[in-house]
């Protein structure tokens, strides 16, 4: 992102900086809550209930949002042996990603509506770039979160998904090459070989179905 500063493009950096923030804030308390539904106070103790980032943000993962445009959050602690439910592993995963959907879907359509009944608040092109970058950001960022490989949500959520042998085999592969994978396709990625397109395309596509009104 340190790119859009050296072109000028101050107020676009700001848009995405504070949009990331949003979005890597309620990813994590997403996280949080779900856990603590099913039965782990760890995220409690641990101060993770609530939605102020200086609680979820990781200085050097926001860091590195600003010198290479890829970074992370602070992730949620908690303790599987306290869930009360077999699949509680799966939904406490999955709620991460699913506070960036509910974000994109709000946004996205909150916008949409203001737009076509006149509404002041989404006459503004400042708002309208805000509200396009962060709907997509977050469709963005569920979509990557998403993938079985390495530390992301989706590694958790795979075994769910899979017969319970393949699930096997998948954990022992994550385990050993998962995080080393996802580390190749980042760094592929910053030395410019578009390995995430797919990702940010599919973002795009989905951010469109969910527009209803």
């Amino acid at each position: 992102m340190l790119d859009l500063l050296a072109s000028g493009q101050t107020a676009l950096f700001f848009i995405l900086l504070i949009a990331l923030v949003i979005a890597f804030t309620f990813h994590e308390w997403g996280h949080a809550v779900t856990a603590v539904m099913f039965g782990d106070d760890t995220p409690k103790l641990a101060g993770r209930l609530t939605l102020n980032p200086l609680a979820h943000l990781d200085p050097m993962g926001i860091l590195m949002v600003i010198l290479v445009g890829f970074g992370w959050a602070r992730p949620v602690p908690f303790n599987p042996y306290n869930f009360r439910h077999r699949w509680a592993d799966f939904f406490v995963s999955g709620a991460g990603p699913f506070m960036n959907l509910v974000l994109a879907f709000v946004s996205i359509n909150l916008y949409v509506l203001g737009k076509s009944q006149g509404m002041e608040f989404a006459q503004s092109a400042g708002f309208e770039a805000f509200i396009s970058y962060f709907a997509v950001m977050n469709m963005i960022l569920m979509v990557f979160n998403l993938i079985p490989l390495g530390p992301l949500d989706g590694h958790y959520m795979m075994p769910y998904l899979l017969p319970k042998r393949w699930g096997v085999y998948y954990t022992y592969f994550n385990e050993r090459y998962g995080s080393m994978a996802l580390m190749s396709l980042v760094l592929l990625s910053m030395l410019g070989v578009p390995v995430f397109r797919a990702v940010m395309g599919l973002g795009h596509i989905l951010l469109e179905a969910i527009i209803v009104v």
